[in-house]
This record gives C-alpha cells, structure tokens and sequence, in this order.
C-alpha cells in the first residue's frame, strides 16, 4: 500500500509537471512568435518532447512514468500493471494534470483555471487523436518490450513529431485533454469538444493494443 501511494504521487507530480510544460511552453509561444502560429507550434513541440524526455527517464523507476489513462489501462490488460492500481493512477494523472495547468497560468499571470475557447471538433480532428493514441501506445507497447531503455527518447521524438503529422496536434492523453480544456492558450480546448478527443485516443489504444498483440504473439504470446 504504501508502494502504491509512493507511486500515486509520483505520477500527479510527473504529470502535473509534464503539463506545465505543454501549456507553459504554449502561452510563452504565443507570446513571442508575433502572431506566427507554425513558430508558436514548433516552440510548443520541442518543450513538451523535451519536458517528456527528462521526465520518463526520472519517473520510470518511481511510478512506471505512465502521465496518461490510456498507457496505464493497456498495460493493465497486457499484464503488466496491477488491476487494484488503474483507479488510484489514473485519478493521480487527471488531478496532477489540472494542478499543473493552474501552475502554468500561475506563472504567467492569468487565472489558475479557464474554460477553453478554441474549437478542436469534427471528422479529422478525431482521426488525429486516433492517429495520435494509436502511434504513441504502438510506441510505449513495442518500445518497452524491445528497447526498453530507450523507451524514453522513443516516446518523446514520437510526440514531437505528432504535434506536426497529426491534424489535432496530438493531445493522445484522456488526462491532458480534460487539463487543456481549463486553458484558454494556446494549447487549449473548447470543454465540449474534449469528450470526442478521449473516445478517439480510447479507439486508438485499443486498436493498438490489438495490432501489437499480433505482431509480438510468434515470440511473446500476450
């Protein structure tokens, strides 16, 4: 039990902190790019994939360094983490992730919480987020089981990429999408738009799951 509490707080304040940094990086974007929104969005990438570089490879040996409802629920079905562990875990990552917005407006004087205004809906934003989920849990599936060590670098150049080759610009993260609709920056999200954004990044994790379960079964039957 107290395992488990260690490794609670260590994902609220992983992903907390991994939120500071998407939205952080956002507002500071936006700010400086003069209106450029390809330049906001390069600075918003390179912060976050970075940010996430350091704080996989810090919290893997706390918490698993998991920051995301998706990744801690396949590997729950895969196995490798305790069913009695899903709820604690992924309530940590939803309440870290809305903690790491207020941090975010915090510093840069705004209100710690504001509904999203910017509207992410319709057909090729979900096919994003599909896209999204379905590449990052690919990564973190495969990735874990066949390079471990460098699972870190892997995810962290995945989500850098995505932010560019996905039409939502990947948020791939039910705990970071329910955080993001509590900004009204520039890396936000209309309330209302947020429950189509999970359901995709839930499809595309389960179909994922399903396709590297096929790929491994010759030499690791799942």
């Amino acid at each position: 039990m107290d395992n488990l509490r260690r490794r609670v707080a260590a994902e609220a304040l992983g992903t907390a902190l991994l939120l500071v940094a998407v939205v952080g990086s956002g507002i500071m974007a936006e700010r400086l790019s003069g209106g450029n929104v390809a330049l906001a969005l390069l600075a918003n990438a390179i912060a976050t994939g970075a940010a996430l570089y350091a704080l996989i490879t810090l919290f893997v040996p706390l918490s698993g360094a998991q920051f995301n409802p998706v990744v801690t629920l396949v590997l729950a079905v895969q196995g490798a983490e305790r069913r009695g562990a899903i709820v604690p875990l992924i309530a940590a990552q939803v309440v870290g992730a809305i903690a790491g917005v207020a941090v975010a407006h915090l510093m840069f004087d705004l209100p710690l919480l504001q509904a999203g205004l910017k509207a992410r809906t319709g057909l090729g934003q979900w096919a994003g987020e599909f896209v999204a989920t379905f590449g990052l849990v690919m990564v973190v599936e495969l990735g874990r089981r066949q390079t471990p060590a460098a699972l870190p670098a892997l995810v962290a150049a995945y989500i850098t990429g995505a932010y560019w080759f996905t039409s939502s610009t990947s948020f791939a993260n039910p705990a970071v999408t329910i955080a993001r609709s509590l900004t009204q920056s520039f890396a936000g999200i209309a309330p209302a738009d947020a429950p189509a954004f999970i359901a995709a990044q839930l499809l595309g994790a389960f179909a994922a799951m399903l396709v590297c379960r096929w790929l491994v079964r010759a030499k690791d039957p799942v």
